[in-house]
């Protein structure tokens, strides 16, 4: 069970769409190791004593050793994905946001309208269901599902045990598809270059305030389903000043997938992204960083 959040993340399955499946070692030597379990047991005694201090609670004490150990082993892996990804000049970005943002439909039409311009692949986190992945894979780039189970987050593990799944060439985008949520994936890395959180117009402006921790680990976002505007009462304006209150150096971006407002933009920051990857890695092919990483 993940104590950050009480999630069981631990029951992770990752649906693979290849004959073959290897050991994985990143490029900077680090393996992945199996699943590690947390069988820590906190207990509350309330006791009667004749003193003025307050003792601290030792099972808090214990739940944030554990906390902390978790996030922790999370950022060793993290940090292994993420010198993988550079030495494949891949620019990795992961997607996050709560349920019914629309992420699923702006990753398919940025796969679209990107044309084949960069290599894509796509990892799909969800609790259930291979939907989103099928979605994906039906405009041709490779996918790999991610279901959590009872979690409510990826995590490095297992996003660096789908890494061995895809073809991810020199300058290539990997687009991850976090669970729907905006508490939990705020503390996870997966070893992305940014977190990219997706606000849709028809949630409320408020979201940056109730959820500041996401907001402010993301570096870009996306306030989606803008062609929706003139139907609802959302408040542009309040939204991102909710936003930059909570991080004054986030990026806004308003896009509609549907209308394709705002769609050059977006697709402009993700080709240069790509574009300082490539520039970045160390000269390795998409087909030889491939082979190192099987």
């Amino acid at each position: 069970m993940c104590t950050t959040c009480g999630c069981e993340g631990d029951g992770a399955t990752i649906e693979h769409h290849h004959a073959h499946d290897h050991g994985h070692t990143h490029a900077d030597g680090t393996h992945h190791h199996g699943h590690s379990h947390d069988h820590s047991h906190s207990h509350d005694h309330d006791h009667a004593h004749p003193h003025t201090h307050v003792a601290p609670d030792v099972g808090q004490l214990r739940r944030v050793a554990v906390e902390q150990d978790i996030l922790s082993r999370n950022d060793a892996e993290a940090a292994a994905n993420r010198g993988y990804l550079a030495h494949v000049g891949a620019f990795a970005l992961n997607l996050v946001s709560s349920p019914g943002s629309g992420k699923t439909t702006l990753l398919v039409k940025t796969i679209e309208q990107l044309g084949g311009r960069v290599p894509v692949a796509v990892i799909e986190g969800d609790q259930q269901t291979s939907l989103d992945a099928e979605r994906i894979r039906a405009t041709g780039a490779p996918a790999t599902q991610i279901n959590t189970g009872k979690g409510c987050h990826l995590d490095a593990r297992t996003v660096g045990e789908a890494l061995r799944h895809l073809p991810l060439g020199n300058g290539g985008l990997l687009l991850i598809e976090n669970v729907g949520n905006l508490v939990c994936p705020a503390a996870f890395d997966l070893g992305e270059a940014h977190k990219v959180v997706i606000l849709s117009v028809t949630e409320g402006e408020d979201k940056p305030l109730k959820y500041p921790d996401m907001f402010r680990a993301a570096d870009l976002m996306l306030l989606n389903k803008c062609d929706l505007l003139p139907y609802l009462s959302f408040d542009v304006d309040a939204a991102i000043a909710y936003a930059k209150r909570v991080n004054p150096g986030l990026r806004v971006l308003q896009v509609s997938a549907t209308t394709g407002v705002g769609m050059d933009e977006w697709l402009a920051w993700l080709l240069a992204g790509a574009d300082a990857a490539r520039a970045h890695a160390p000269g390795a092919t998409g087909a030889a960083a491939q082979t190192k990483l099987a």
